[in-house]
Formats: structure tokens, sequence, C-alpha cells
């Protein structure tokens, strides 16, 4: 299994708790660096939004354990507010995945730290940054190749076309890691947007290959000062850890011949 060590962040300990996309010119750019001579950049777009949109229909039959703690910091380092929830997102009989909560104290976090947002955010931008339905409403900006940890990327600037008006349209608006062999994102770094009146923290996700063929998210993290219009400052520190990842084997009755109300 080739994987993304997360040699930096993981130092943090966890809290309990398509389309194809549409390119404006042709692009073909040299690396900043020089390394590796010419890139196609729309290729390039095109192979991994392709793969997001794969992976995404991917992880709908994969059962996993999602762990997420969200904090607010108050001087000194001491937490004023918290959300914490671990959740099983397993399948029903009837093949329908749907969140079982097993740890969800009541949250006391403020309602201008916490909003029906930046929960979207949690399921949503946070560990899969692209919306398959939504790719081609995005620009994507070659930035160059970077070196995380053992792998090689292409480093993309996303950015929504239009920025929407209201803050339940979630768009992400950052920065892509795509590892040059697969051609999956492995890394995000940015905030869900519009922001509106209310802030979001900016957070970077970190994923891992499951199963030898699929980047899924394994960890999110963030720590940062939101400051909001009216001047007040929120200092946010977030943690999610998404572990456990299995694949949807549906349940098999065997029925014996002669069972009342089976025709042979």
């Amino acid at each position: 299994m080739r994987r993304l060590f997360l040699s930096a962040v993981l130092a943090f300990t966890v809290l309990t708790g398509f389309s194809t996309a549409r390119a404006q010119a042709p692009q073909t750019l040299k690396d900043k660096d020089g390394a590796g001579g010419a890139v196609d950049v729309n290729r390039i777009v095109r192979a991994f939004t392709a793969k997001e949109t794969e992976f995404r229909r991917a992880l709908n039959q994969y059962t996993f354990t999602r762990e997420a703690a969200v904090q607010t910091i108050g001087w000194g380092g001491q937490v004023t507010g918290e959300y914490n929830r671990t959740s099983n997102f397993v399948f029903n009989d009837a093949g329908e995945r749907f969140e079982r909560i097993t740890y969800f104290p009541v949250p006391t976090l403020t309602e201008i730290s916490f909003t029906q947002e930046d929960l979207e955010d949690l399921g949503g931008v946070q560990p899969f940054a692209l919306e398959a339905s939504k790719i081609d409403q995005y620009n994507f900006t070659y930035a160059g190749r970077e070196k995380v940890d053992q792998l090689d990327t292409y480093v993309f600037d996303v950015a929504p076309k239009v920025m929407p008006k209201k803050v339940s349209e979630r768009f992400f608006q950052g920065r892509v890691w795509v590892d040059t062999g697969d051609l999956q994102i492995v890394k995000v770094k940015g905030k869900g947007v519009p922001e509106g009146k209310q802030r979001f923290p900016t957070f970077e996700t970190y994923r891992e290959q499951i199963d030898g063929k699929y980047w899924f998210p394994t960890y999110t993290y963030a720590d940062d000062d939101l400051v909001f219009p009216g001047g007040q400052t929120v200092h946010i520190r977030m943690k999610v850890r998404y572990t456990d990842f299995k694949p949807f084997r549906g349940r098999v009755r065997v029925i014996e011949e002669g069972e009342p109300g089976v025709t042979p």
C-alpha cells in the first residue's frame, strides 16, 4: 500500500469526542523549478477530476469511522468550548449507508463559532474538497511540482469560477496536491466558501491509499484564528480522523430447496 506519511501532522493527538473540468485554454507549462520538462496541465486536470468522481463513488461502497473534535481556545490555551462526535458510517439491510453516532456529548461551542455550514463542511468540503457534481464550476491553476513526504506531486490552486452568494452553497477554495503516478488528490489545504458574515478555518486534509487503489481522507486538521466582521476573534482548533475503511459486502441469504415460499 502506497501512502502519504503524516510525520508532521500526526504528532498531534486526536481528541475524543463528473464531469470533466473544462479548460479555459490549452495550457502546457514548465515546472517552476524546471524539473520534469513540460507539463500538460489540461490532461492532468481531466485525469484527477475524473478519478475524484470515481473515488467518491467508490467511497459510497465503504464503511468507515469518523472521530471529529472541534474546540475554541481562549487566553492561555484553555479550552472554552467543544464539539465531539464519533460516528460509524455503515449500511442497513437495504444497502443504504447511514451515520450511526456512537459518541456525541452535548456541544459547548457558541453559535457564532460552529454553525450549520461548519457541520456541512465537516462531511463535505473538508474531507473531500471537490464535490463531483461541481467539478466544472471550478478554475484550476497549475502552481508547479512539490515533494510531499515520499510522494512527487503536481500542485494546483483551486477556486470557484463564480462565488456563490448564499453561504449554504458550499465550495472549496485553496490548493490540492496530486500524485504524479496515480493522478489522484493526496492532500488539500484551504477552506469552505463563501463566508458571508461567518468565518471558516483553513484546514489541511491528508489522504492514504486504501486497498491499493483509492486515496481516501484519513486526517483533517485546522488551527486558525477567525476574525469576524464585528471585530471578534475566535481561535478554532479542529482534528478529524477517518479510520477502519472496509468495503461493504451485502448480506447473502442461503435458501434451502423446498423452503416454504420458494419456487424451484
